[in-house]
């Protein structure tokens, strides 16, 4: 599995705007085959501030998630949304436990 996480970050004043944008990414990625867990996640403390967090069965399912359209238009919005300082990693993690 591959867990993604980081953050991206947008003027607060465009949250609004972002919002439906960002909605259909997270819904379009959830609905791909290999795709575990897909979520963004405002700050509480930090307006603007986006926590990204993905999870995927396989490298072949994470790379057919970036030839989707989806994410395509995603970032092709990202210069009027004024996406920047977008920080992802990406981790190979095992089963997981309860803890």
């Amino acid at each position: 599995m591959l867990l993604i996480v980081g953050t991206i970050r947008l003027p607060p004043d465009r949250l609004d705007g972002a919002r439906p944008v960002m909605r259909r990414m997270v819904e379009g990625s959830r609905a791909e085959d290999g795709c575990l867990a897909y979520s963004y996640a405002e700050d509480v403390l930090e307006p603007g501030l986006i926590h990204v967090k993905e999870l995927w069965q396989d490298q072949p399912s994470l790379d057919r998630h970036f030839q989707s359209r989806h994410l395509a238009d995603w970032r092709a919005a990202w210069p009027e949304l004024g996406i920047h300082d977008r920080r992802l990693v990406s981790y190979e993690v095992g089963a997981p436990r309860e803890t």
